[in-house]
């Protein structure tokens, strides 16, 4: 039987010495490994653990809840959010309503390359919507995931050094691994008819594709945010608002640089 791995996570009620090392003994009787461990969040541990017997896990389970100097939270086959909370020690922020949002502020740009990286990695292709305001860091960060998850990317449309609007692609940018990269606002509301041709072919290929400006992309076109997989919102603090007044329909004096 292949070895599993498994998301440990409990809240330390009592943090008296030696508890890491009663719990990671506790694990090897087991015949648990532990792969990666952090802090998590405020007094909580979690670890990445892997094991061939879920028998192992049940028992685990039972002795953690009989322990009173910590309360079990989860244990659990491990989820992205989860291998990220190890990674950098606390949970990235998701909409309590919209399942499919993610929050992040400037100052967590790691986190949210590390984020994206993952999305980018994993089989199948998705469609990534990211909003924010100018000069936040997005496409930045999408470029930074794309080298991180050792994919290729291609603007269709940015403006990250200056605008850019394609009108075909190279033989060799054709390819379902790569990751494409559109702005919603140049490509609707800037772009000629040839470019908007390019795009929904390429929105039609099963690859995937990040859209910055979801909101704009999908009021000039025959998309919803439904298609979108997941949603991210990049802020430069948890207090700035993100919006498009000045965009107009059929013109932009949005500063999109």
């Amino acid at each position: 039987m292949e070895a599993k791995e498994w998301y440990l996570e409990y809240h330390i009620n009592q943090n008296r010495p030696g508890l890491l090392g009663d719990v990671a003994s506790l694990l090897g009787m087991l015949k648990i490994n532990i792969i990666t461990i952090n802090g998590v969040e405020n007094s909580n541990r979690g670890m990445l653990i892997k094991t061939k017997s879920d028998e192992s896990i049940q028992r685990l389970r039972y002795i953690l809840n009989t322990m009173d100097v910590i309360t079990l939270h989860k244990l659990r086959e491990p989820k992205l959010r989860d291998r990220l909370a190890v990674r950098h020690g606390r949970y990235i922020v998701r909409d309590r309503d919209e399942k499919k949002v993610f929050r992040f502020v400037r100052d967590e740009l790691g986190v949210l390359v590390d984020f994206m990286a993952e999305l980018f990695m994993k089989d199948g292709h998705r469609l990534v919507g990211i909003r924010g305001m100018p000069r936040v860091g997005k496409t930045e960060s999408i470029v930074a995931a794309s080298v991180c998850a050792n994919k290729r990317w291609s603007f269709l449309s940015s403006t990250l050094l200056r605008q850019t609007i394609r009108s075909q692609l190279a033989d060799d940018e054709m390819s379902e691994d790569n990751i494409y990269i559109i702005d919603g606002i140049v490509s609707t509301m800037r772009a000629s008819e040839r470019h908007r041709m390019l795009v929904a072919e390429m929105m039609r290929l099963p690859s995937t594709k990040v859209v910055e400006h979801p909101d704009i992309f999908v009021r000039e076109t025959e998309y919803t945010l439904d298609d979108f997989d997941y949603i991210i919102e990049l802020r430069s603090d948890e207090n700035e608002e993100i919006t498009y007044e000045q965009v107009e329909s059929g013109f932009s004096s949005f500063d999109i640089s």
